[in-house]
């Protein structure tokens, strides 16, 4: 980009709002470095739409970027959709993300696209019904899922209610690149303008009635009566449908943490609003002691993640990692639909390259194909959109604590989640098992495993610098040995030709006795990502020698 002051100067004399100018202004004089930030660069449309710090500049979210992002996907549908064509909006309960939301259904509705706009707050996976429930040809959520409260994020969602894959992806990043000032959006409706139709609480009856549908125990449910949760949205939009879906299925003991149930874009109570971490769970942990709650249950601020704690063996609550998750109800699904007699050879179940390779052992032993995919669910749901017509999705999911049962929802889904933790909860004790002796019985038939996770934070243009930089020093110098087994394994996901997947800057390390490291840049978070997974009975000393190994 030209001289970011210069950018930053045609923000002061250009048609922004006088509050704009003023923090340009504050800027310039009290942080150079924050001017700098804000106006180096466009913030980037990439391939799963729009992530970044709030405020004023082209490398911020704020009501102008979002309109230029919405201007540019509403000439890409212009351009290649025949016939009349709506997109479905949805947003979170972060700052802003109201505001958002109305600026993306003013400028699709300006542009002669009707909208289906969310009454209030809803979540990602319920976005991703109602664009198929409508019909649609598009679908945008304001989001930017478990970040810190500065950011604020926009994902665009195809007709098939996944978010866009390749080759719309990248068109539709060409087009929002053209559109290169504010003043190309058409940001005011006129009288040719489209109608925009609220959605509300019709949408969610259909929603959960679909999504309950897919449970598979209602025994179970019935027989444990006195199984008792907790539930914490983290001030995000899973208060809305989290506890509803628990009150149909019969669970009367479901306790709230009160502080943590109201939406607020600044998540007081949690340093960061991430269910993969323990702290956020703290709370409702707290809760569950002293209720003698069985399990806890945590969404993030646009409720399609889910992290859970459950009781070990002495009694104690204890963190299951996404992996676990994941893999405990892979297990548990297919055991039910095999006794229900559901497995025909035509089903099948998706993972992540970086998910653990206990879900592929797991399935073989039901003789289930299982597809592995690259690290986003948006490569789950292009799956499921390519077998629409020659199979059936059982499940899928990630290691970042995402997951998803059926065709109905095409994204990872805490509010399908959730109930299936729930019920598989009330299973287990029908068996005589808790969720965390289950998990010890799937380890006991299928072999120990441990995995970790290190995210390098490194923010700012010179931390985009040093994460290129690391993935270029991995790949002129791989490691010969991990863990004293020799490397007999690199995969590159730059070159497609030979991975069969897109080209993703991603790299595997894998040794003889089957330890797997991958190393990828986060696309939505200014942090690299070190992935570990080791195999064997001292596979929690691997992960910690991997870490040493590894991270510097």
């Amino acid at each position: 980009m030209a001289d970011y002051k210069v950018v930053a100067n045609q923000w002061l004399t250009g048609d922004f709002d006088e509050a704009t100018k003023a923090e340009v202004r504050r800027l310039a004089a009290e942080d150079p470095t924050g001017l700098e930030d804000a106006f180096y660069k466009n913030l980037e449309f990439g391939t799963g739409g729009l992530r970044g710090l709030m405020g004023v500049g082209t490398n911020r979210m704020n009501k102008y970027t979002v309109g230029m992002a919405t201007q540019g996907l509403a000439n890409y549908l212009k351009a290649h959709v025949e016939g009349p064509m709506s997109v479905c909006v949805s947003f979170d309960s972060r700052n802003n993300s109201r505001d958002f939301a109305r600026i993306t259904a003013e400028v699709f509705a300006a542009n002669g696209i009707k909208v289906y706009l969310f009454d209030d707050i809803r979540p990602t996976p319920e976005l991703s019904y109602a664009i198929r429930l409508k019909g649609a040809t598009a679908g945008v959520m304001v989001t930017a899922s478990h970040n810190p409260k500065e950011y604020n994020g926009y994902k665009a969602f195809w007709s098939d209610g996944g978010q866009i894959t390749s080759p719309v992806d990248t068109d539709i990043v060409e087009e929002v690149s053209h559109i290169t000032d504010p003043s190309m959006v058409r940001f005011v409706p006129g009288p040719d303008a489209a109608p925009i139709e609220m959605m509300g609480a019709e949408v969610d009856e259909c929603y959960l009635r679909d999504i309950l549908s897919l449970m598979l125990s209602p025994e179970a449910r019935a027989a444990c009566p006195d199984l008792k949760f907790v539930y914490t949205p983290l001030h995000g939009c899973g208060v809305r449908l989290v506890p509803e879906c628990l009150r149909r299925l019969g669970f009367k003991h479901v306790y709230h943490v009160p502080e943590q149930d109201v939406n607020d874009g600044n998540f007081p109570t949690v340093v960061s609003p991430n269910p993969e971490e323990s702290a956020a769970l703290k709370m409702a942990i707290d809760v569950a002691e002293r209720e003698g709650a069985d399990v806890v249950m945590a969404t993030d601020p646009d409720a399609d993640r889910m992290g859970i704690a459950v009781r070990d063996d002495q009694g104690r609550m204890v963190l299951m990692n996404g992996n676990q998750t994941a893999s405990l109800l892979t297990w548990y699904i297919l055991t039910r639909w095999k006794e229900l007699g559901k497995l025909d050879g035509t089903k099948y179940v998706v993972k992540t390259i970086v998910t653990s390779e206990l879900i592929t052992e797991i399935c073989a032993s039901f003789g289930v194909p299982v597809y592995n995919v690259l690290t986003g669910f948006k490569y789950i749901a292009e799956i499921v959109k390519r077998n629409e017509a020659t199979g059936e999705f059982i499940c899928g999911g990630e290691e970042s604590y995402g997951f998803n049962v059926g065709q109905f929802v095409r994204d990872k889904d805490a509010q399908i989640a959730c109930s299936m933790v729930a019920e598989c909860a009330a299973w287990a004790a029908t068996q005589g098992m808790t969720l965390y002796t289950l998990l010890q019985k799937i380890y006991a038939q299928y072999g120990y495993r441990k995995e970790g996770l290190v995210s390098l934070v490194r923010k700012g243009k010179t931390g985009a610098e040093e994460i290129r930089q690391i993935m270029a020093d991995f790949r002129t110098t791989p490691p010969a040995e991990m863990c004293g087994s020799p490397v007999c394994k690199v995969i590159d996901y730059l070159e497609p030709e030979k991975t069969g997947q897109p080209k993703s800057n991603v790299l595997q390390f894998f040794n003889e006795a089957g330890d797997v490291v991958s190393i990828r840049p986060s696309g939505t978070e200014p942090k690299i990502k070190f992935y570990f997974g080791a195999k064997g009975a001292d596979a929690d000393d691997k992960i910690a020698r991997l870490k040493a190994q590894f991270v510097k």
